[in-house]
């Protein structure tokens, strides 16, 4: 099982969200940006250096979400989900196709790779 951390990413009162390139598994999905953990690295490390290196920007840890474990058939997940604010930085694309800025009732008209899908339900039930 793969042991991954996603970001929700919180841009003044919108949520970034990003779309897999058609190179990646799940290609065009939607999804909350984050990547795998690394031996000996903390989800909190993990999901800080991914943002970085995929988005380019800086974020700070709100609170953790329920992690989503999902078997897509060739692979299983462990999606292991964070709130996040933006703190510095430009976005700025390194893996993805293309990324969205929305407001959080939009959330649901995306096209999301499966296992995001119970986090995005999380999410929607929060008063943040």
């Amino acid at each position: 099982m793969l042991n991954v951390t996603c970001a929700i990413i919180k841009v003044g009162n919108e949520i970034l969200v990003t779309q897999r390139s058609e190179t990646m598994k799940l290609p065009l999905k939607w999804e909350f940006p984050g990547g795998k953990l690394e031996k000996n690295e903390s989800e909190i490390e993990c999901i800080k250096r991914e943002i970085k290196e995929e988005i380019n920007i800086e974020i700070e840890v709100v609170k953790k979400l329920s992690s989503s474990i999902y078997d897509y058939g060739t692979f299983k997940i462990n999606l292991i989900p964070f709130i996040v604010n933006h703190i510095a930085g430009e976005i700025k694309l390194s893996e993805h196709k293309d990324y969205k800025l929305l407001d959080k009732t939009q959330l649901f008209n995306l096209d999301w790779a499966e296992a995001d899908l119970p986090i995005v339900e999380e999410f929607l039930k929060l008063e943040i």
